[in-house]
């Protein structure tokens, strides 16, 4: 069997059927068909009998006969019923498609298996039950674990749907007969205990029981971490030797002025290590690419700061890009408001800068007069030229294309040092993935004299009192955040949220004795700027705002925020907002406002918010409940390979034991010249051949 062959000449497939799997799953040939995995199994090793069915949170798989079929409802709304009968009573079976053929395929009388999840209203009953002929299934390839495979709607209506692709992959595994060629050399097998690639190939479809599934999942989670790793590791160690970066010797007058006298306290331990981090990357003659993780006020900005005077020591210009304008300002007024009377020069440039101000900052940035540029992706048009630019900073990087990120490395002849920044802790799973060719700091402590923020959780029957407590705080002379949801899917209705919440708020706190501001993302920039300077400036005590307060303004004044249907949030998103508070010295309170009705995931979240205010705790249990598919925007597709089987929330083991691997295998033979490294050469290049090496930019 040829695994190039095309799919639609697999029996059962043809034409229609091929285009839809290319389509919707990218199986184009035999061999993506048997790297599409199931994504999980159903025991189907017990019987149950009727009157044992207790629950619907499970399937059940019952042996019976069905009979007493009757057509019920007329035009759209008919459906069919039957009568399905084992030794201990009887339940009803329900279609709402496939009428008549389910009556045409149908012997009544005769004992059938049927399988699928009871419903219970008026008596147990089952929708769509999997019917089988208990001859034919014991005659058919599997297993007690039937394999569920991953499809959607359009697949259904092209009869593809989870069973349909599982006799599809029986079809294939019929004519396999001989071995797939190994894609990992013997010496690591034997060193991991690896299943062989074909066992663990079929049995990861067919399992023979769980310790086979076991070995077969370990097996191929094993080699796609490795290959993932020996990539990465393997563009690491090219970019280590070949960029050469630009050598910043002095630590002199500017960085020492700024440290001896404008320090608006002494440094964490955490951010004096990460300084020597950075310091020790600008002295090494490579050029730095590292990432920067610090929690929300841990003080990544200063560490940002203090890096681009050291940079200004050695004659060279920095910049700092931020993904929105907003957060682009917040930036300009922290950096200007630190060095204060010192004779370093720092512009903004973000979309709403004017002509006539671009303009200068374009022939100060050219003649060098220009020292510290600030802004948002503005700074990366073809007309912004730097005189030398030895120091580039993008925060919250993920917010950037890739393109968008590479045009500011390719601002100077020599490409400048590159430290990435984001106040969205990752876990270490994740990291190693995504940034694993970048070197990586850490901030993990936080300024002294931060107080963790006190976070409750109050129903929405209990309201009144929140109010009370707010009314409390603001005669203490503290201000307040009121944040309501923003869904993509249904702005009308959040902005009629967020409007009845201002008008609610209003009527709860009436002038002339308290001042409300209002923000939200369809104002005009001006508009919005306005609001947060009366609030910043105290003016207003409370700000109802949707989640652009996410990366707001700095109010050190604003001691407490309540999140309206917190349920609404994820967990990055929640403590992102909550991080708008506590950056003062006095104690400061979150409070997360919810629906009686929660789901179970909406009150793991609400708990865990409640239970810790340590970011990088939080992303590793947001990994473990959303899975790598979308932390924080960060998209899967975003991993240097399509994950097909590993789960980064689950198989940190598994990661660190493949990342072992690749890193002996690259120390013991860096070009993989060695004969026993031939079959991972040729997997590497099959696997990576067409992906883009962006890693320089990070």
């Amino acid at each position: 069997m040829q695994l190039d062959t095309d799919i639609k000449y697999l029996p059962g497939v043809g034409a229609a059927k091929a285009e839809s799997l290319a389509k919707e799953l990218n199986i184009n040939t035999f061999e993506d068909l048997v790297y599409y995995f199931p994504y999980k199994y159903i025991d189907r090793s017990r019987f149950y009998t009727t009157a044992e069915i207790r629950s619907d949170e499970i399937a059940v798989q019952l042996k019976g006969v069905i009979s007493n079929f009757r057509k019920q409802g007329v035009k759209y709304k008919e459906h069919l019923t039957a009568t399905f009968t084992d030794s201990a009573g009887r339940i009803e079976l329900v279609w709402f498609k496939g009428i008549d053929w389910i009556q045409k395929s149908i012997v009544p009388g005769k004992e059938y298996i049927i399988f699928g999840k009871p419903n219970f209203y008026q008596g147990w009953s089952i929708a769509h039950p999997e019917i089988e002929d208990p001859l034919k299934a014991e005659k058919s390839v599997t297993s007690q674990f039937y394999p569920q495979y991953s499809t959607n709607e359009t697949l259904k209506n092209s009869k593809l749907n989870s069973r349909a692709i599982q006799k599809l992959q029986q079809t294939l595994w019929s004519k396999v007969t001989s071995a797939f060629p190994e894609s990992l050399p013997q010496y690591i097998i034997q060193k991991y205990n690896l299943m062989p690639l074909t066992d663990a190939l079929r049995n990861i479809h067919f399992p023979k029981n769980e310790e086979t599934l076991a070995k077969a999942r370990f097996r191929l989670k094993f080699e796609e971490l490795f290959y993932i790793q020996l990539n990465i590791l393997s563009i690491k160690s090219a970019k280590n030797q070949k960029s050469h970066g630009f050598v910043f010797n002095n630590v002199g007058e500017i960085f020492n002025t700024f440290y001896n006298n404008h320090l608006p306290f002494s440094l964490t331990g955490a951010q004096k290590r990460v300084v020597k981090e950075i310091r020790a990357d600008f002295l090494s003659g490579r050029q730095c690419n590292r990432l920067l993780q610090g929690d929300v006020g841990s003080g990544k900005t200063l560490v940002a700061l203090m890096c681009m005077l050291i940079a200004l020591d050695n004659g060279f210009q920095a910049c700092l890009m931020a993904p929105t304008e907003i957060l682009a300002t917040q930036h300009f007024a922290t950096i200007t408001q630190l060095l204060g009377d010192m004779p370093v020069t720092v512009s903004l440039l973000t979309g709403s800068t004017s002509t006539k101000a671009r303009r200068q900052i374009h022939e100060d940035l050219q003649t060098g007069v220009l020292n510290i540029l600030i802004g948002t992706h503005a700074l990366i048009e073809d007309d912004v030229k730097f005189q030398n630019l030895g120091l580039a900073i993008i925060d919250e990087q993920h917010r950037f294309g890739v393109a968008q990120r590479a045009k500011l490395y390719h601002k100077n002849i020599t490409p400048p040092h590159i430290i990435v920044m984001t106040a969205t802790p990752i876990p270490r799973t994740l990291s190693m993935t995504l940034y694993g060719d970048l070197d990586v700091s850490v901030i993990d402590e936080m300024p002294p004299g931060r107080k963790p923020v006190k976070t409750t959780h109050s129903f929405d029957s209990q309201r009144l009192m929140v109010f009370k407590f707010m009314r409390d705080r603001i005669a203490e002379g503290h201000q307040i955040y009121v944040v309501y949801p923003l869904i993509e899917e249904s702005k009308n209705l959040d902005y009629k949220d967020l409007t009845d919440g201002y008008e609610s708020i209003c009527r709860a706190f009436p002038p002339p004795q308290y001042a409300v501001s209002v923000v939200h993302g369809r104002m005009k920039p001006e508009e919005k700027d306005k609001a947060m300077q009366l609030f910043a400036k105290g003016i207003t005590q409370i700000m109802v705002a949707t989640t652009v307060i996410e990366v707001g303004v700095n109010v050190p004044n604003a001691t407490t925020m309540v999140i309206e249907s917190a349920e609404k949030f994820g967990l990055s998103a929640l403590h992102q907002l909550r991080g708008r508070v506590g950056r003062g010295g006095d104690q400061s309170y979150c409070i997360l406002m919810t629906d009686y009705k929660l789901s179970s995931d909406a009150k793991k979240r609400i708990d865990i918010m409640c239970r810790t205010t340590d970011g990088f705790v939080i992303s590793e249990e947001d990994l473990k409940m959303r899975g790598p598919g979308d932390m924080d925007g960060t998209q899967q597709s975003g991993t240097p390979m399509q994950l097909r089987i590993a789960d980064l929330a689950r198989d940190g083991q598994v990661l660190m034991a493949a990342r072992g691997a690749a890193s002996d295998v690259l120390s013991a033979d860096p070009s993989l010249q060695l004969p026993q490294n031939s079959v991972i050469k040729i997997r590497q290049n099959k696997l990576f051949s067409k992906d883009d090496n962006w890693s320089r930019i990070s």
